[in-house]
Formats: structure tokens, sequence, C-alpha cells
């Protein structure tokens, strides 16, 4: 284990990848002190959230919706929020940079790292994962106006499009696997010793947390369930049942994800979406009677699972029963692009506001949870790609 505070390239020359498929281990290099604290500048946007689009960011105001800064940005970025109530992190194309969206101002701190990927927060920790390297990088968000944070650097044994997660208890839950593989998932202690591992996870993607801190990680033939310290591998129905992408709640036990069946498809626009029950260790099927894409996933103010549709609308789902209970109609019928990379409708939930972005029609729509309507729709300059804000 190791103190960070500053960018993770410095680290190449001293760090060595350990041989596939043994115990992951801790980064060994000295790394930079901490960037001298600095006083985080007035706030002036509300509720912020923020948006990509082909040249830059969209800082909007998250109550009035009006557009409070156009960052040029070069590059395809992506956004995810950083934990605390002002700060965004954009992964770029050398890693994950700090937007202060409260100030609408782009930092120049960044965490650098190949191939940026990953951003989970949970229990007070934001943890980034850098495809690239294999580089997982835990820290307290809570510190950002302050600089880069000192946190703890953990290198996996081979870079792979991973994913970790951070307990309460310190443990890491982190993904195997290599460039051309993954396999699992292993538990490591708060000292960073491995404690089990299950490798039953072809094609390992995506996290999310339940009620009572269950762990859910998606593989194309079921989920692996980590709770209570133990491993469970719950199995989809089909042979191919690939759940790549999650969404949860700590309000509930159950686990939003997506489902897909065809292993073939160029784009498989799926109809179905799954519902992973952590107390009973069940899966469960849902027919939307609409497609949707790995940005149509959220969860509502009380833990509702919620799939943006491409019918236009925001499908709220009972997960006890196990069906679509209520249609919020928000945009007009859409096409999922053929490369991820495009623009798409997405979903973003704050509270009791579901924000829906519009890339044909340049705009962004405010819902109000409760009532089902739009209660404001503001026009962008260019086509919204991924939206997010600050958390809540």
């Amino acid at each position: 284990m190791t103190r960070i505070a500053a960018p993770a390239t410095l680290l190449a020359g001293a760090l060595l990848l350990t041989a596939c498929g043994a115990a992951q281990e801790p980064a060994s290099a000295q790394l930079p002190t901490a960037q001298p604290p600095t006083t985080a500048p007035q706030k002036t946007v509300t509720d912020p959230v923020v948006m990509t689009y082909d040249g830059g960011l969209y800082v909007v105001d998250g109550q009035s919706l009006e557009l409070a800064q156009d960052i040029p940005l070069a590059g395809y970025n992506r956004v995810n929020p950083a934990g605390d109530a002002r700060h965004v992190l954009v992964s770029t194309s050398t890693g994950f940079r700090v937007l202060d969206a409260a100030s609408a101002t782009l930092k120049s701190d960044e965490f650098k790292g190949a191939k940026p990927g990953h951003v989970v927060r949970h229990a007070g920790t934001t943890v980034l994962f850098a495809d690239g390297t294999g580089e997982v990088t835990l820290f307290d968000p809570d510190e950002l106006a302050a600089g880069l944070p000192q946190g703890e650097v953990y290198r996996a044994a081979s870079a792979h499009h991973g994913v970790a997660i951070k307990l309460e208890n310190g443990e890491l839950v982190v993904t195997i696997g290599t460039e051309e593989k993954r396999t699992g998932i292993l538990v490591l202690d708060k000292d960073r010793k491995e404690i089990t591992r299950n490798e039953d996870c072809p094609g390992v993607h995506g996290e999310a947390t339940a009620q009572g801190e269950a762990v859910v990680i998606g593989c194309e033939d079921g989920v692996l369930l980590y709770k209570d310290g133990k491993i469970t591998k719950i199995d989809s129905p089909d042979e191919y049942g690939r759940i790549g992408n999650q969404s949860g709640s700590h309000l509930s036990p159950v686990v939003l994800g997506d489902y897909k069946k065809d292993p073939d498809a160029e784009l498989e626009r799926p109809t179905q979406i799954s519902l992973i029950d952590t107390a009973t260790g069940k899966l469960k099927l849902v027919d939307l009677g609409a497609s949707y894409t790995f940005r149509s996933l959220a969860r509502g103010p009380q833990g509702e699972p919620l799939v943006l549709g491409t019918d236009g609308a925001v499908h709220v789902i009972d997960p006890g029963a196990g069906k679509v209970v209520r249609t919020i109609k928000v945009l007009d019928e859409w096409t999922e692009p053929l490369e991820w990379q495009r623009p798409r409708p997405n979903i973003f939930v704050r509270g009791q506001v579901v924000y829906v972005s519009d890339p044909e029609g340049k705009r962004l729509h405010a819902v109000d949870f409760a009532s089902g309507k739009v209660t404001k729709s503001t026009s962008l300059p260019q086509a919204p790609n991924e939206l997010s804000g600050v958390a809540s």
C-alpha cells in the first residue's frame, strides 16, 4: 500500500506487473507529496449538471437549467460524479481530470492514467481504475478542493478493462483479467492481502452496490455477488446472458442490470432488463417493451429501478413484482447509434429530479419524479453526449 498525491505516470519506471493469474501486489514506488492546499472557489452554480459534447463540456445550473459555462476540451471525454457536492471527474486521454462544477472551472489537477475507465463511489471513498495499467487509485473526495488528495494506489496483476470498489471495513473488491481475457474478482483485506477470489465470471464488467453493502459484478453468464465475506455466482437463465452494466441503491437489496443474450450481434438492442435480488440470490428478467442502452439505467429517489427506453419514456420498475408500473414520457422515439461513442439520450437522477438529455433536439430536460412532469427544458449549442453531475 502506498500513499499518493500526484500523477501516476511517474510510477511507470518503478512498477512491474506480476504474472497473470497471480495474486495482485500493492504498488511500491515512492510518490510525490500532495499539492499545497488552496482555497475553494466561491460556489456559483447550483446543483451542477455536466454534459460532454464534441469539443468540450457544458456546465448547467441544475435548478434553472441555465448554461453556466461552455468549456472547450478536445477529444472524446467522459464524466462521473467525483463523490462530493462540487466536483466531477472528466476522463480524458491522459487521465481523470478534476472539474470544479460548482464554479464551472476545469482545474489542472489530474489523476494521470492510461485509458481511464470506471469511477466508483462508495463508503466515502472514490476509486479510479486505469485500464491501460491496471492501476487502482483510492481517495477521499472531500479533499479535492485542496488539490489532488493523498490516497492509496494498488496495481492489478495485469492491465485490463476493470473496476474496483472499497468497502466500509477497508476491503477492496477488484476484477481479475488481462487485455485479452477477463475472468472474475478477488477480495483483499485492509492490508491488501487476498481473502477470496472467484474466476467463474467470463467477460467480467461493471459493478453496483446494494443495501447492506452487497456488491454485484457483471458476467457474460450472470453475476458474482460478494456479501458477508463470501462470493456467490448467480447464473443467467440463458447460456449467454450478459449483464455488463448495473445500477444499485443503498435503499434496495435489488440491483438493476442490463441483459443481452446474442453473443454474435454487431449491436444488440435489448428489450429485457435484469433484477438481481442480493437478499435471496435470485435473478429475474423484466420485459420493457422497448430497447435501451448502457446509459439508460438509473435509480429513483427511493431506490426505484429506472430505465430510459428508446420509446422516449422513463420506465419505473417495481423490483418486488418484477414489472413496469409507471412510464414517464420525456422524448420522442430514438434509435441507438452503432458506435458506442456516438451521442444518445442519457439519464441522471439526483434527489427528486430526473435529468434526461436529448442529443437529437440539442436539449436537456428536468423531470419532477413525483409528478412525472417535465418542469424545465433548455436548448444547447451542440448535441450533448454524456450526462452527469455532482453527487447529492
